[in-house]
């Protein structure tokens, strides 16, 4: 692949994440409200309407269906991408910062609580709506890659995204840490204490079940 190509599949990779994770947080929130009848942004990241597991999920679309002709093709391979996503998802939330941000064990059919039937069967209507709608606006908004001012906002955006993703990981590390009663050990400790302690992380992520046993010291959540 040349290197202009490799390139601009990146950005397209990018800008699928992207976009994926922002509808994410709208559709979270819509059925937030709808259900709960709160108005509260659901996201998966601290700054921004993020939710990467739609992000991540719009990528395997990408990869795996967005050259698929069959609807119900579309519709059974994003059933099980979307599965296996969110599976991967919620595991890996667990062991490294020790929450889950959705239990299904209570549904019919589910897979250990992590995905069940029902939001598989979404995924797949949400595969649908990404071959023909999403992927056709997202390839058109693509074609200004060569245009400066898309270069300047697809680099500040992935400046602004890194960052996120790293005070987001290591924030919600330093919470699981302060969850079992370590304490802080490093400069960095010290300001993820300061700045995101557990009176903010609990209210970014609001519905997140926290799953390792506190220490009998308790939290030192800088509250």
């Amino acid at each position: 692949m040349e290197k202009s190509n490799f390139k601009k599949q990146l950005i397209t990779i990018f800008w699928v994440f992207i976009i994926g994770s922002i509808f994410g947080s709208i559709v979270e929130t819509i059925l937030e409200i709808l259900v709960d009848g709160n108005l509260h942004i659901r996201r998966g990241l601290i700054y921004g309407p993020f939710i990467p597991v739609y992000g991540v999920g719009a990528v395997m679309y990408y990869f795996i269906v967005s050259n698929i002709k069959s609807p119900i093709k579309v519709f059974l391979l994003s059933m099980a991408l979307g599965g296996f996503v969110e599976y991967g998802c919620s595991y890996v939330q667990e062991v490294f910062f020790g929450t889950i941000s959705w239990d299904y064990s209570k549904a019919v059919v589910n897979l250990n609580g992590r995905t069940d039937l029902i939001h598989c069967i979404f995924w797949g209507i949400v595969g649908i709506f990404y071959i023909t709608m999403a992927y056709p606006a997202i390839m058109k908004f693509l074609t200004n890659y060569s245009k400066n001012e898309f270069k300047i906002i697809t680099t500040t955006m992935a400046i602004f995204i890194c960052f996120n993703i790293f005070v987001s990981c290591a924030a919600g590390v330093r919470q699981n840490e302060r969850v079992k009663g370590i304490e802080a050990n490093s400069k960095l400790d010290e300001l993820l204490d300061k700045y995101y302690p557990d009176s903010k992380m609990d209210k970014v992520y609001s519905n997140k079940i926290v799953t390792v046993k506190r220490n009998k010291g308790g939290s030192i959540n800088g509250k």
